[in-house]
Formats: structure tokens, C-alpha cells, sequence
């Protein structure tokens, strides 16, 4: 069994609402967004948020053309920018050790996205390398997105749990409503290929900060992304347990071939048949010089 593969295919069945059952009782996505559009706005107004140069100020949902697959329709497509505020960091000055030599606060790149939680720091940085740079302290509960990187890291996602500041190579989601966190985490997770085509370049391809705030998002009902995430959490426990397992055989399977060569090598293996032509013979016919020698000089 692939439970790589099996993984995926769960993800894919959450973000286009055919893993658990729609409640016609919910209340519609498109309600929970205006409501956290809404609260953007209020954000902004008071200063607290920048508005995206490419966001309009109205709270009309807007025209997606083509989306990539049908959702239910009590669910409603998205922006990420409609939902989250998103920014990136810097890598401070190397030649400037002001901006390193005794820093205390945590700063990441986007190797740390390699983990599902962020527990530690890359490398720290100064008070002024944040004054000084495009540095931003993120709060705990950003998610982290890998913009950048060799081999599978572009387009990982992951979670701070330490308040740090990243490098230009990662894109930090804060997100308005926290509680559909765990949702946009789990939609990204399951769209880590496709975000990972929409990068450009020659040869090492980025995404952008664009690219991530235009990225479009099926926003399902709040209650059922609580459905959703609770099923996910289940599956995802059962197949810990089949790849435990799988482990566990795998290491049975080693020790148990390695007994029976074991036994074999000493005799032990299968019953000795008196009526067998000696060994000795066998090898006097292999080489006619053979000298049987005392099997006291071979080391035990």
C-alpha cells in the first residue's frame, strides 16, 4: 500500500467537499466570507492592515472564469489575499554583523518548512536587522510557505509555533479568521504539486507573493471545515498506524531472513541425511589437491 498516495487522494476528496457530507444546516461560505471580508475592511480602515494594491474595496466576490473543479453549492471560490494578509521577509545584511552577533530573535528560510510545525530557528537576528531590513516579526499560527527551494521544498507548507521573522523566501499567511486555519493549511498541503507548477523561472523556478495572494481557494461552509479537518485528522491517524506497522514487518522480515541464513551457514536449518555423500568427497572432486585440514584451526 502507497499511504503516500493515500494521503493525497484523502486530501484531494476534502477540497473538493466529497469526504464528508454536506449539512444543509450550515451556514453558506459565501456568508463567511463577506464576514471576514468585512473584517479586513474594518482592519484596514483602522490602520491595523495594508490594503493589497491589486484588492478593490468592495466585498463583492469576483469572477474566477475557469476554476479548476466543480465544489458544492454551499461552498464559495476565494482568494487567498480575500481572506489573509500575506507578506515575506529578507535576509539581512551578511556582511553587517550588527545584524547577527548576539541576536535573540528567531529568523527562518525555507528548509524550516520541512517539518509540519516550526519549533526552532534557523539563525537569529538583531533588533536592527529588523529596523533596518524588510524583516517582519510573524506571529504564532502564520503559516509558512515555501516560495523558493531545491528538491521537494518549493510549495511546503507549514506553521509557526515561535514568533519569528523569515527570509525573501518564504510567504507568511496570516489569516483574518483564524478558525478556518487548519483548512487552508490541509488545502494547501493537498495542492503542493499544482502550487509547485505555478512557478517561473529558468533554472531554479520561484512562485511570488502575487502568485500566493491570487491563489484561489474553494472555501467550504466553517462547520464543515471542522468536519473536514476532524475526518482528515482520523484517516491520517489510521494510516500512522499501517505505516508503523509496515515498519515494524519490514523489520521482522530482515531479522527473520537473517535467522534463517543463520541456521542454514551451521547445519541447522534442515535434517542431516546419513545417506549424503560426505562433503569432503564433493570437494576432492572439485579439486583433486585438495588437504583436508582440522576444523580446530578455523576461527569460531
Amino acid at each position: 500500500m502507497d499511504t503516500k498516495k493515500l494521503r493525497q487522494k484523502i486530501l484531494d476528496l476534502a477540497i473538493r467537499g466529497k469526504l464528508v457530507p454536506q449539512d444543509p444546516n450550515d451556514e453558506p461560505a459565501s456568508v463567511l466570507l463577506e464576514r471576514i471580508k468585512a473584517e479586513k475592511e474594518r482592519l484596514i480602515k483602522e490602520g491595523n492592515n495594508k490594503r493589497s494594491k491589486k484588492s478593490a474595496k468592495t466585498s463583492d466576490t469576483p469572477h474566477y472564469g475557469n476554476v479548476p473543479f466543480e465544489i458544492p453549492d454551499n461552498w464559495v471560490w476565494c482568494r487567498l489575499e480575500d481572506i489573509a494578509n500575506i507578506g515575506t521577509g529578507a535576509t539581512p545584511n551578511r556582511l553587517n554583523k550588527e545584524y547577527y552577533n548576539n541576536g535573540i530573535i528567531p529568523w527562518i528560510n525555507s528548509s524550516s518548512t520541512n517539518c509540519t510545525y516550526i519549533t526552532e530557528a534557523s539563525e537569529y537576528i538583531t533588533e536592527k536587522a529588523i529596523n533596518e531590513t524588510n524583516c517582519k516579526i510573524y506571529p504564532i499560527g502564520t503559516l509558512i510557505v515555501a516560495m523558493y527551494g531545491e528538491g521537494k521544498t518549493r510549495g511546503q507548507v507549514s506553521e509557526l509555533l515561535i514568533e519569528s521573522a523569515t527570509n525573501q523566501a518564504c510567504a507568511a499567511i496570516s489569516l483574518i479568521d483564524t478558525n478556518i486555519k487548519a483548512y487552508i493549511k490541509n488545502y494547501f498541503e493537498g495542492n503542493y504539486f499544482h502550487l509547485r507548477k505555478l512557478a517561473e523561472g529558468g533554472n531554479q523556478p520561484n512562485l511570488s507573493i502575487g502568485k500566493i495572494s491570487n491563489y484561489t481557494i474553494p472555501l467550504p461552509p466553517l462547520s464543515e471545515q471542522h468536519r473536514i479537518t476532524t475526518e482528515i485528522e482520523k484517516c491520517f491517524s489510521i494510516i500512522d498506524i499501517i505505516e508503523c506497522g509496515k515498519a515494524d514487518l519490514q523489520t521482522a522480515i530482515k531479522q527473520a531472513k537473517s535467522k534463517i541464513l543463520d541456521l542454514a551457514i551451521h547445519g541447522k536449518l534442515v535434517p542431516q541425511d546419513p545417506n549424503d555423500e560426505p562433503a569432503i568427497e564433493l570437494l576432492k572432486r572439485i579439486n583433486p589437491d585438495f588437504t583436508p585440514c582440522d576444523n580446530g584451526h578455523y576461527p569460531n
